[in-house]
């Protein structure tokens, strides 16, 4: 089965948002063996989507939209589905239900137009919204097989994974069984990670091997298709046995993990806290870590000081230190890490001092960053050389401290990136 993903809403073609949908959808439906061959992105409007859908017949036999399902006269998706396949819209009641009791919880005053969110396609599959309010459907013709997926991530990706896919699955009839797993590495560039493995890649078959980049971030997914999940299990294990005694030194996290999430839950494994010390980030490595639910079980907490007097007033730091070495300097960043260690009473902590650009500090160029991690038996200093935009540095380092804690977790030493 080849399908085709159309994502509806002007948003996306102003840059106002991201398809992230079409990124997430493509990847669960490899894992079951859907090829995806076009991402198509059209705005609110009737003609230019009904256009679409044409020519996304003339080449799929899967048609997956996400967005236009609300409530507002903008939201056009299933109306313009309805005429261009000669159905109409019916009224699903338990949809209706659902809405009704969403507002009496909220408290607030239901307008009519909230309804048309109840409306589907008639004889069609519904998926039932339990992060939201629209319901998605699944619509069949002789030809062709029509997918409804609301836009919001945060209703479309539960809807799809618990809703849609097993569905899609049972259609597809297949007795296979389609694994995936992926690795997922830090200090290590897509380029330099395929060259390592490129005899690996070349003679791949099953299972296959696709790497992919991200955010400063390699993954590797492994995907197997066999007769039962104990044989894909076998396959995905050799493969990756293979992979790690050459990268394995780079791997942080397997599947859904991030830098965060791991960091976390080895803190919480070791039954370890962490503070921070935040300049140059200004909070954002606490924030980071703070997105992971649980955290606040290994987070203490931490201090922003950005400039010269808070890192005096509130991390002891002396001010002959600042004025002999400066505030981008290896000498600060450890005393960063030491000071708020000492005051929040943290096995671990980390200092991000720098300048993030694109302007030099003193005599430290512009990307220049220095991260300090302190524990109970060291405090060490690394000394980052970054090139991106402001915010870009800013946001690698949080990625780069928090691999740095990592490998000390995992180490006892956070080997140099």
């Amino acid at each position: 089965m080849n399908a085709e993903i159309i994502a509806v809403g002007s948003e996306l073609l102003l840059g106002q948002i991201t398809n992230s949908n079409a990124r997430f959808l493509s990847s669960h439906l490899a894992e079951i063996g859907i090829n995806v061959y076009y991402h198509t992105v059209v705005g609110d409007n009737a003609e230019r989507l009904k256009d679409a859908i044409e020519i996304a017949e003339s080449r799929a036999d899967l048609i997956i939209f996400t967005g236009g399902l609300g409530p507002t006269k903008d939201d056009l998706t299933k109306e313009t589905i309805a005429r261009h396949l000669g159905t109409t819209l019916a009224m699903d009641e338990e949809a209706l239900e659902s809405i009704v009791a969403f507002f009496d919880r909220a408290g607030r005053f239901m307008t009519e137009n909230n309804k048309k969110q109840a409306l589907v396609l008639a004889g069609s599959e519904v998926l039932v919204n339990n992060h939201g309010m629209a319901p998605g459907m699944l619509y069949k013709t002789d030809s062709h097989l029509y997918m409804l997926l609301p836009g919001p991530p945060k209703e479309m990706e539960p809807m799809f994974q618990f809703e849609a896919k097993p569905k899609l699955a049972k259609i597809l009839n297949k007795e296979d069984v389609i694994l995936s797993h992926v690795l997922r590495f830090y200090g290590i560039g897509e380029a330099e990670l395929e060259d390592r493995l490129q005899d690996i890649l070349d003679s791949q078959t099953n299972p296959t091997i696709a790497p992919l980049a991200s955010d400063g971030e390699v993954t590797l997914r492994i995907t197997a298709k066999t007769n039962t999940e104990q044989e894909a299990w076998t396959l995905i294990d050799g493969a990756k046995a293979q992979i790690l005694e050459r990268v394995g030194q780079y791997l942080y996290g397997y599947d859904d993990d991030s830098l965060a999430s791991k960091t976390v839950e080895l803190l919480k494994e070791q039954s370890k806290t962490i503070s921070a010390a935040e300049s140059l980030t200004a909070g954002l490595f606490q924030s980071e870590l703070a997105s992971v639910p649980g955290a606040s079980a290994v987070l203490a907490g931490g201090v922003i000081a950005y400039n010269e007097e808070m890192k005096i007033e509130h991390l002891g730091l002396p001010q002959e230190l600042l004025k002999e070495y400066g505030v981008v300097s290896e000498q600060t960043a450890v005393a960063m890490a030491e000071g708020v260690r000492e005051r929040f009473q943290t096995d671990i902590s980390v200092s991000l001092t720098g300048a993030a650009g694109p302007d030099a500090h003193g005599d430290q160029p512009a990307g220049t960053v220095w991260i300090g991690i302190a524990t109970a038996e060291e405090t060490t200093a690394y000394r980052l050389q970054l090139s991106g935009m402001r915010n870009t540095n800013r946001l690698r380092a949080v990625k780069l401290a928090l691999s740095y804690v990592i490998r000390t977790l995992t180490d006892g030493n956070a080997r140099k990136i």
